[in-house]
This record gives structure tokens, sequence and C-alpha cells, in this order.
């Protein structure tokens, strides 16, 4: 296939940012408009924009994640950090939710984990199983829930059908429901990998075909085209494909996770870029906690000049 050079695809200074949709334009009914009002314009910034601080490792990886800083073990730490960085929610698991939020309840937005896994077996066959329940996340108060949805993997009819009734019960009780949209499976590790602009773009798109109000999404890597479908194997610029990828959700809010900690300005350039491309925010755990105390606020900072820079609004036409 032709390569395009990147010398002739859009900087991110080249163009006015890509538009969001308005809140009340995104065809939510009014609990869960009410829910994601309360995380986007009652917190954070308040502009709209949003910044999470998951808190899910602890299961995903285990406590080597707290190695670099110790004191993120203690989920209290990690709970008031998120209130001093002026974050928008915390992510958190169910047994860390009811031992440990309630301390803090109607200071920061709960976002309720639904499904997890832990890093011991193989992502061949990739599956997060359920281990908690939307109502769970009513009782205790919670302002979303997040499921993992492994895109690609051989389990997917099985992931498919446990998110199914996620999907209703969230319908029901209405809860926002955030997906986080990963690209998993031996198959994926065969076509680019699980962060290339293929992965990444397809499982956008997979969120928004299922019906997640919001997807979180790893931020893609075009150069990775090793044996993608040709249409990705172009030089595309990573603005470029972020855009796509932005697009490809189409009326699902979009986070950029933040991945394992990487130096700081290549974060924030990553924050610079999905913005531009029209995501409503971030959702940076590692990135912020593996530090001491004051460096994380310092970050915390960072991303929110960012973010302030982007806001949306609250209804369609203002």
């Amino acid at each position: 296939m032709t390569q395009t050079s990147t010398d002739t695809l859009p900087l991110v200074t080249d163009r006015a940012p890509l538009a969001r949709p308005a809140l009340d334009s995104v065809g939510l009914a009014s609990g869960k408009l009410t829910r994601l009002s309360r995380i986007l314009f009652d917190h954070g910034l308040r502009n709209g924009t949003a910044m999470f601080l998951p808190y899910d490792q602890g299961l995903e990886h285990g406590p080597r994640d707290f190695f670099a800083n110790p004191k993120a073990s203690d989920p209290r730490y990690v709970i008031r950090l998120a209130l001093e960085g002026g974050f928008n929610g915390i992510v958190v698991q169910i047994g860390l939710a009811e031992k440990f939020h309630h301390e803090y309840a109607g200071e920061i937005p709960l976002v309720l984990k639904l499904n997890g896994k832990t890093e011991i077996p193989s992502d061949a066959a990739a599956l997060s199983p359920l281990n908690a329940t939307v109502e769970d996340a009513v009782r205790l108060g919670a302002d979303a829930v997040g499921y993992t949805l492994y895109v690609g993997t051989p389990a997917q009819e099985q992931d498919f059908t446990q998110y199914r009734k996620v999907r209703a019960d969230a319908t029901r009780w209405g809860m926002p429901l955030i997906v986080w949209a990963y690209p998993r499976g031996s198959a994926i590790e065969g076509k680019g990998g699980k962060d290339s602009f293929y992965a990444v773009d397809y499982a956008a798109r997979t969120a928004s075909e299922l019906g997640a109000d919001v997807v979180k999404l790893n931020f893609p890597h075009p150069e990775k085209t090793e044996a993608v479908p040709s249409e990705y194997q172009a030089a595309f610029s990573t603005q470029t494909a972020i855009d796509a990828v932005v697009r490809s959700a189409n009326r699902s809010l979009v986070l950029i996770s933040g991945g394992s900690r990487a130096g700081d300005e290549a974060m924030l350039a990553k924050a610079r870029e999905s913005l531009q491309a029209g995501a409503t925010g971030l959702i940076f755990g590692r990135n912020v906690w593996q530090r001491e105390h004051d460096e994380s606020l310092r970050f915390a900072a960072a991303l929110r000049s960012v973010l302030e820079k982007y806001p949306s609004a609250r209804h369609a036409g203002l």
C-alpha cells in the first residue's frame, strides 16, 4: 500500500479542536444524565471535561504496582489524593468501595468497577468476570459503573453475554456505563497488538455499537502496522489516529487512559492530542499515584491545565 507522508497530515496546532457533543444530545435518559452532569459539572474543573483516578490495579496487577510509592497501597491515601488533585471521580472495585469510600461519600464521585481479573493467567482468551452489580453501585451511592470489555478475545461470546446483563441493569437503574474497551487475546496479538491504531479504533467502534455511554480507550499507536488490515498501514500521525478513534466512538463520550507510567511530556502530549480530537477527558492512575505526594499533585495540576482549554457544553446550542 502507498505510504502517506506524515508531513501532509494535520498537526494539533493546525486546526480548532474537534467538537464534542453537548451532554443533553448524546441520547441518554434523565437518570444517567443527572449522574453524568454531577461528574462533569459539579466536580473537577466543572467545565464538562473529566479527569478520573483509577485504582483497580491492585486486582489487575497485584501489589507490585505500589512498590514505586508504598503509600499508594492505602486506599485512603489515594482517595484523598483524588480530592486534593481536583479529580472528577475515583474508580475502585467493590471491596474498597464498601470499606473506604463511605468516609468520603458525597465529596468525590464513585465509579464502581463491576468486573476484574488478576494478571496471573494468560490473556490469550482473556475474560474479566463479574464481581459486583449495578444494584451494588446504587446502594453505595456511585455515579457510574465500569465494565471491562475485551475486544477480540476468543471468549467474546461469554463476555458479550455478561455485558448485556450489565447494560440492561444500568439502563434500568439510570446508571452511566463506562466501558473499558480493551483489545485482548491471541488474535489481537497477531494483528498489531493491543494498542495498535487498528485495535484501538476497532475497540472504540465496538463499545459504541454495544451501547457504552462512555468508553475508556488506550491511546493508539499508528506505527504498529505488522499484520494489521491494509487500511491501517499508511503512515498516520498520532493526531490523525486519535481523531479517528474518537470519531469511531460516535456519541459515546471518550476517556483516554494513561497506561503504565511514562515521561511527563509524553503524557501531556497524549492528553492534548486526545482533547484536541474531541475526547471528554482522561483517566490516569499509575502516572499519578506512583509518585511522591507533592509530585502527584503537580502532575495532576498539569493535566488540569490541559483540560481547562477544552470546555464542553451541558446543553446543545449553548
